[in-house]
C-alpha cells in the first residue's frame, strides 16, 4: 500500500515519528510548511558504517505534489541546512513534472566505502557486477552495455601513514579484480589531502586501479584543486568545492575540475541544481547524500533533466541502508536506475518512523531550520548580489 497525495490522517492513525505541524506553523516555520501536510520522521540502521555514519535519520514532508526528503548530516548548522529544507519544499509543493526528460534509465555507480578487500568484493558481488558476467552486468546484459563504474572512498591518509595507505591499495586492486579491465574506477577523498599530500598519492592510487576515471575533491581547497590539475595526469571532480562553497563558479574560473559533482538537497533543488549546471559548463555527476529513495528519486530527476550525462551517477546508495521507505526501492538493476515516480509505503513508513527521542530532536532542528531557510530569502530578497551563483534560494 502506498499513501496517496492527500491530507493527513486524524492523530490517531499517524504514525510514529510524525510531528505536529501547527506547533511547527505557530513557530518560524508558517509560511514556508503552509502547504506541507504531514511530516514524518524517519531513523534507519546502516548495512555499511560510511564516513563515520551507522544510522541515517531525517523528515519526509508531504504536499501537494507529494513527499520531499530533508536528511542533513547533523554535523551541519541550521544556514547549512536550509538549501536541504529548499529541496525538500520544492520536491513536495512543486514537484518536477514540469522538468525536460532527456533518458528514460541514469546509470549509476557502486559505492565502496573504506572497507576491507573481501568486503568490497562482497558488495560488488551483491550490486551484481563482477568480471566473470560481464563489467557490471548481468549475465543476459548486451555486451555492447556501459561498463561498471565503482566510486571508492579512500582514507584521505598520508604517505607517512603506511598502514592507511596500504589499506587504500588494496581496497581499490580488489575492485579493480572485482570489475575487470573494463571497470571504471573513480576515488572520493573528501577533501583530506593538502596539495603536496595528493600530488605524492594519486600516482599510487591511479597504478592500484590501473588507471582512475577521476579523483574527486582530493583537496579541501578550490585553488589546490586547480594547481593539482597542473601537476598530475588524473582528471579532478569538485564536489565540496561545489556543494559548501559561497562562490562555486570558482571550480569554473581557475579552471579547476573536469567533473561538476551535483547533490540535490545541498544545493537547494532540482531547479537550481539545473541552473548551476549550466553556469558551470563542465560535465556533471548526480550524487546521493546517503538518502532514502525519495531523496535518490530527486537525484534520479535531475540526472533525466540534464542535457549531456558523459558518467555513472552517485545515485546507488539506498543499499547502504539496512531499510527504506518507497516499494518499489530506488535500487539499480543492471546498473541503471528507471525515472519514474516515488511510492512511499505506508508499512515501509512505519517499521523505519523514529522513536521519541529522535523525534523530539528533529522537531526541535526544524525548526531552527524553518528559521535559517526563512531569514536567508528575505536577505536575498533584499540584496539579489548574496545569492550564492546568483542563484536565490
Amino acid at each position: 500500500m502506498t499513501i496517496p497525495n492527500r491530507g493527513p490522517e486524524p492523530a490517531s492513525a499517524r504514525v510514529r515519528g510524525e510531528l505536529d505541524l501547527d506547533a511547527l506553523r505557530a513557530g518560524v516555520g508558517g509560511r514556508l510548511l503552509a502547504d506541507i501536510d504531514q511530516a514524518v520522521v524517519w531513523d534507519v540502521a546502516m548495512r555499511t558504517p560510511f564516513r563515520g555514519l551507522t544510522r541515517r535519520d531525517g523528515v519526509l514532508l508531504h504536499g501537494p505534489a507529494g513527499w520531499g526528503e530533508l536528511a542533513p548530516f547533523w554535523n551541519y548548522d541550521a544556514d547549512t541546512c536550509a538549501p536541504w529544507l529548499a529541496s525538500a519544499l520544492e520536491q513536495a509543493i512543486v514537484g518536477h513534472a514540469d522538468l525536460p526528460r532527456y533518458r528514460q534509465t541514469v546509470p549509476v555507480n557502486i559505492t565502496v566505502p573504506a572497507v576491507a578487500p573481501d568486503h568490497a568484493r562482497a558488495l560488488i558481488a551483491a550490486a551484481g557486477a563482477s568480471a566473470a558476467t560481464g563489467p557490471g552486468r548481468s549475465a543476459s546484459r548486451q555486451p555492447e552495455a556501459d561498463p561498471v563504474t565503482v566510486k571508492i572512498k579512500v582514507t584521505g591518509a598520508r604517505a607517512s601513514d603506511r598502514k592507511a595507505l596500504a589499506a587504500d591499495v588494496a581496497r581499490i586492486e580488489a575492485v579493480r579484480d572485482a570489475v575487470g579491465p573494463g571497470g571504471r574506477i573513480r576515488i572520493d577523498v573528501n577533501g583530506a589531502w593538502d596539495l603536496e599530500t595528493a600530488r605524492k598519492i594519486l600516482p599510487l592510487l591511479d597504478t592500484a586501479a590501473q588507471g582512475l576515471e577521476y579523483v574527486e575533491q582530493p583537496c579541501g581547497s578550490t585553488q589546490a584543486l586547480a594547481d593539482l590539475r597542473r601537476l598530475v595526469n588524473i582528471p579532478v571532480a569538485a564536489d565540496e568545492s561545489i556543494r559548501l562553497s559561497a562562490d562555486p563558479l570558482a571550480v569554473t574560473r581557475l579552471k579547476a575540475a573536469d567533473v561538476a559533482v551535483l547533490k540535490v538537497a545541498p544545493l537547494g533543488g532540482v531547479r537550481r541544481c539545473l541552473a548551476l549546471a549550466e553556469r558551470l559548463g563542465l560535465p556533471s555527476v548526480v550524487s546521493s547524500a546517503v538518502d532514502t529513495s525519495v531523496g535518490i528519486g530527486a537525484g534520479v530527476v535531475l540526472a533525466a533533466a540534464l542535457p549531456e550525462l558523459e558518467h555513472a551517477c552517485g545515485l546507488g546508495t539506498v543499499r547502504l541502508l539496512a531499510r527504506d521507505v518507497a516499494a518499489p526501492s530506488a535500487v539499480p538493476a543492471d546498473g541503471v536506475l528507471p525515472v519514474r515516480p516515488v511510492h512511499v509505503s505506508r508499512a515501509l513508513l512505519r517499521t523505519a518512523s523514529a522513536d521519541a527521542e529522535v523525534t523530539a530532536r528533529w522537531r526541535t532542528r526544524l525548526s531552527h531550520i524553518t528559521g535559517a531557510l526563512q531569514r536567508r530569502r528575505e536577505r536575498e530578497a533584499a540584496d539579489p548580489g548574496l545569492a550564492v551563483a546568483g542563484l536565490r534560494l
